[in-house]
């Protein structure tokens, strides 16, 4: 005779499991849909929405059509865009001087934004790789490495422009040192106390970011960007990372990328009471819709358990590029 005839079995987790209504009763997880940020990558134009190739649902926006799909997202529940801005080549230079330009792209978009749509949080991703000609995260010294501390001046005057246009919350992912207390001590002396700072605290030197690449066209033109992004080997260096951006007035700490590093996330989660953010990115976004183009996996299936076992890891704030589709058909 089977044992479980035989004798009482006291524990049967699978009492919990019965239906879809107990399932959700004891769910111990949730995906925080306040949190979910769309990125959005800007152009000059008028009336332009250009798919990304390799990124299916993916477009580059002009100014005034990124309002419309502004709009679209503060539709279906979207609280907070994270705006890139891409300049025409014909503007880029060694400094990234159209960076901190009052009418450049993420500037103009930026006000036009918060005019439509005052209540949408506006992010704006804070970096010089797609505003320099050579595609580095920063201003190159004689021997063609990124100087880190004439970076550093670039961007805290970049930050002040995106505040003066009305951006919520810079966002600096190019990993130079020093760069959160050089941009916070710089908003703060302009009056900007209001401005907060979600920084890109443990960024990898990943392969999971060709086809953001493609979308804000951001290749460097040589070498790679091994000498400032960390190696995907370390998950101490993160902490120390985390640690510092936090000492030195982060409000936002961030890991990237995020499917391959959720236990760089929850170790994080572990040292910090401080909102945690994750990027899910484009690699990652790309994989799951080649395969659900395929007919190898169901998109809306995974794209939930991905964006779950973000949050339970630790993720408060979840960058996806999902956002837009995972809010208007779980509302």
């Amino acid at each position: 005779m089977n044992l479980a005839h035989r004798t009482r079995l006291v524990a049967r987790p699978r009492r919990l499991r019965a239906s879809a209504a107990l399932r959700a009763l004891v769910r111990e997880t949730h995906v925080n849909r306040e949190g979910l940020v769309q990125p959005l990558f800007v152009v000059e134009g008028s009336d332009v929405v250009q798919p990304i190739s390799s990124m299916p649902g993916v477009s580059r926006y002009s100014v005034d059509t990124v309002v419309r799909e502004c709009r679209e997202l503060a539709a279906v529940g979207v609280r907070a865009v994270l705006l890139f801005g891409i300049p025409d080549a014909s503007s880029k230079d060694p400094y990234a001087t159209i960076n901190s330009d009052p009418n450049g792209v993420v500037q103009r978009a930026a006000r036009a934004i918060k005019d439509a749509l005052p209540e949408l949080l506006v992010i704006a991703d804070l970096c010089n790789c797609e505003y320099t000609d050579h595609g580095h995260c920063g201003i190159l010294d004689a021997g063609g490495d990124v100087d880190n501390d004439r970076t550093l001046d670039v961007l805290a005057k970049t930050a002040i422009s995106y505040a003066r246009a009305g951006v919520d919350v810079v966002a600096p992912s190019d990993m130079m040192d020093g760069r959160v207390a050089a941009i916070r001590t710089a908003l703060d002396d302009e009056g900007y106390t209001k401005t907060a700072i979600m920084s890109y605290a443990a960024k990898y030197a990943s392969g999971f970011y060709g086809p953001f690449r493609e979308a804000a066209e951001s290749t460097p033109s040589f070498g790679d960007r091994r000498t400032y992004q960390m190696d995907p080997a370390n998950g101490r260096e993160a902490l120390k990372e985390v640690r510092l951006d936090v000492e030195e007035g982060a409000d936002i700490v961030m890991v990237k990328p995020a499917m391959a590093y959720l236990d760089v996330l929850a170790r994080v989660r572990e040292i910090t009471d401080l909102p945690l953010a994750v990027y899910h990115v484009s690699g990652e976004y790309a994989m799951i819709k080649a395969a659900a183009a395929n007919g190898w996996i169901d998109e809306e299936r995974i794209v939930d358990e991905t964006l779950t076992a973000m949050a339970r890891a630790g993720a408060d704030v979840i960058i996806t590029y999902f956002a837009k589709d995972y809010l208007a058909r779980t509302r």
